[in-house]
């Protein structure tokens, strides 16, 4: 019998009171544990948390019980796929060589329980988002990567926390732009694939389309939605506190 495949993004942590994260946190704590018990790949849709940036001899305290949970994952042979989100462009290489998920910064062919799937985070599929476009390009290169990690912690990550929730409010407004998104999918089924599988808008949906699926497993903020791949259907689910 197949294992489940899981697919979550989204959850921002760090982004909310203190009260809301912790009520965040322990959700999340509480569906990993259930993925640990059943699941056979887990994939991170992006934007797990609100910003992370590695300085080289420093990295976030916050989140050690999430990142404790993911490692507990991976060593009991959960393999877990973190694609990266528009909050992710300076993920470092802590999370792949410590905690052992494997990190790809664009998207995902993957396969399995028969189905080809899709799997991207998202961000810039918008018909609108050429201006985006061009700053993602901006944010990951390297120079302007080596340039921010000369401004100390202390002033850096609180700034970029900022910028953050900025982009995060740009996000709730794509939900206009939904159906570009499912433009986005079905022509990826045209081209093949059973389902295409992403977050980014923060809108849960599972659509049917004429030759295949399409999953967006919305957030982990206000809908505590996730997807799974089960016996070769595709679920949407939404989590209940203190039990799946």
């Amino acid at each position: 019998m197949n294992k489940t495949i899981y697919f979550i993004s989204d959850a921002h942590l760090g982004a909310d009171s203190k009260q809301k994260e912790k009520i965040k946190e322990k959700m999340l704590l509480d569906l990993l544990d259930k993925i640990k018990k059943d699941g056979e790949y887990l994939y991170i849709l992006g934007d797990l948390f609100e910003f992370w940036f590695e300085y080289e001899n420093v990295m976030p305290k916050t989140h050690f019980k999430v990142l404790v949970k993911l490692q507990e994952l991976t060593q009991k042979g959960v393999r877990t796929i973190y694609v990266t989100g528009n909050h992710d462009f300076w993920l470092g290489d802590f999370i792949s060589q410590e905690i052992g998920i494997k990190i790809c910064k664009e998207s995902v062919s993957a396969e399995h329980q028969g189905k080809r799937i899709f799997i991207i985070h998202g961000d810039g599929l918008a018909k609108k988002d050429g201006g985006y476009r061009i700053l993602k390009k901006i944010l990951r290169n390297r120079l302007n990567i080596w340039l921010y990690s000369q401004l100390p912690p202390d002033i850096g990550i609180p700034l970029a926390k900022k910028v953050a929730s900025l982009s995060r409010s740009h996000t709730s407004r794509k939900q206009k732009h939904l159906e570009d998104y499912v433009d986005f999918a079905r022509k990826k089924i045209e081209e093949g694939y059973d389902a295409v599988v992403m977050g980014h808008t923060h809108y849960p949906m599972l659509k049917e389309l004429d030759k295949g699926i399409y999953l967006n497993t919305g957030d982990w903020i206000c809908n505590f939605t996730y997807g799974k791949l089960e016996q070769g259907k595709f679920l949407l689910e939404k989590f209940s506190s203190g039990k799946l």
